[in-house]
């Protein structure tokens, strides 16, 4: 793997360790790199799925945070539609769940929409066909 291109996007969160269990779960993401914050209290973390060379950097502030503004969000895809499902499932238990799956056209797929400890915005799909997309493209 290289570092070329889109390496990562920075995201402020309050509670390091709620957003880094937030995206073990909904987006089977963990810790590359650690380290604490020049203020020697507050953590940072990138976190990773191991696919690209990509990593989101979670930057702990411990105060509020003002969220990715919609339509902004962060996009996962799952394996099937089930996945989908069963994660949907866990974050509407756990009132995170904004928009319920459904069905869309090409090249958009089945998707729905949940909320982090923060507020940010991730996107779960299946089929969106982004791989795909880039290859037809390359």
């Amino acid at each position: 793997m290289n570092d070329l291109g889109l390496t990562h996007i920075a995201l402020p969160v309050r509670d390091l360790q709620r957003s880094l269990d937030f995206y073990a779960t909904y987006a089977a993401m963990d810790v590359v790199h650690r380290r604490i914050r020049d203020d020697g209290v507050h953590g940072i973390a990138w976190i990773s799925d191991r696919t690209r060379p990509f990593v989101i950097v979670l930057m702990e502030t411990g105060e509020e945070v003002a969220p990715l503004a919609a339509p902004a969000h962060l996009g996962v895809a799952c394996a099937n539609r089930l996945e989908v499902d069963r994660l949907c499932d866990v974050a509407r238990e756990e009132g995170l769940l904004m928009r319920e799956p459904s069905q869309s056209d090409p090249p958009v797929g089945y998707w729905a929409t949940i909320r982090d400890p923060d507020g940010h915005v991730l996107e779960l799909t299946f089929g969106q066909q982004v791989g795909l997309t880039v290859e037809e493209e390359a």
